[in-house]
């Protein structure tokens, strides 16, 4: 199957020139977060005075550079000697579904994961003009061989959930919904 070779991160031009089932091979930087991650960042949002946004949010996590605008629900497994990660295969998503619209304010335009999204979600995602791509569950090996550099940008207590910023190359996926 053909796929198209994606230089991250994702801009309207590239979206507009996507479709449903199309296979992508992804490169340049993503970010991890998983349940607990993406629950800490939805407290934070509840416990300061003013709405978050990217910027709060980089200000609050200690950060001096944006993070990627890819999230990888995906807890990556620790390194082998030689080994930039671990296995990193996906989860499921709609696990994450209450925090997307969060997620999509904070300047996130594309979520990586396994699994179906609710109908508000997909609803979110063309409003946003963002993308939902499916990683194959079961190839955690394979999505670790495709991760060049690994580290952990946020919650470091949360263990594998914490938020890892990850440099990847050749990642493949599948657009599952697109705007």
């Amino acid at each position: 199957m053909k796929h198209k070779n994606i230089n991250l991160p994702f801009t309207n031009e590239i979206i507009k020139d996507l479709k449903c089932g199309e296979k992508l091979m992804l490169n340049g930087y993503i970010i991890t977060a998983r349940d607990a991650a993406h629950k800490r960042i939805s407290d934070i949002n509840e416990n300061i005075s003013s709405e978050l946004n990217q910027v709060k949010l980089l200000e609050i996590l200690g950060l001096s550079e944006p993070i990627p605008s890819t999230v990888y629900y995906s807890g990556p497994t620790p390194a082998k000697q030689g080994f930039a990660s671990g296995a990193s295969g996906p989860t499921t998503s709609g696990r994450m579904d209450n925090y997307t619209k969060l997620m999509l304010d904070l300047g996130i335009n594309c979520f990586i994961g396994k699994g179906v999204r609710s109908v508000e979600v997909m609803n979110l995602l063309k409003k946003y003009n963002a993308l939902y791509l499916i990683a194959i569950g079961g190839a955690g090996a394979l999505y670790g061989s495709c991760i060049d550099k690994s580290e952990c940008i946020a919650f470091e207590d949360l263990g594998s959930e914490a938020i890892y910023r990850l440099r990847i190359t050749n990642f493949p996926c599948y657009v599952g919904i697109c705007p």
